[in-house]
């Protein structure tokens, strides 16, 4: 479970729990394999992909289509 950033405002920017759930998942895994095709084993920085996919949806970085 994320516990930074805060999941209420993460759902305020996409909409829904299971928007976010997707959303994240889908960046988390894009994260992931632009690591790996660059020949590294962790993606950089202090994060894991999901919580860096989670800071990229609250910072305004990933776009979100609500519907």
């Amino acid at each position: 479970m994320i516990h930074e950033p805060p999941v209420d405002k993460l759902v305020e920017k996409t909409g829904s729990r299971y928007a976010l759930c997707i959303v994240a998942a889908k960046r988390a895994r894009q994260l992931i394999d632009d690591a790996q095709n660059r020949g590294l084993t962790e993606i950089p920085g202090p994060y894991k992909p999901i919580t860096a996919a989670a800071y990229e949806i609250l910072e305004g970085r990933v776009s979100v289509a609500k519907y």
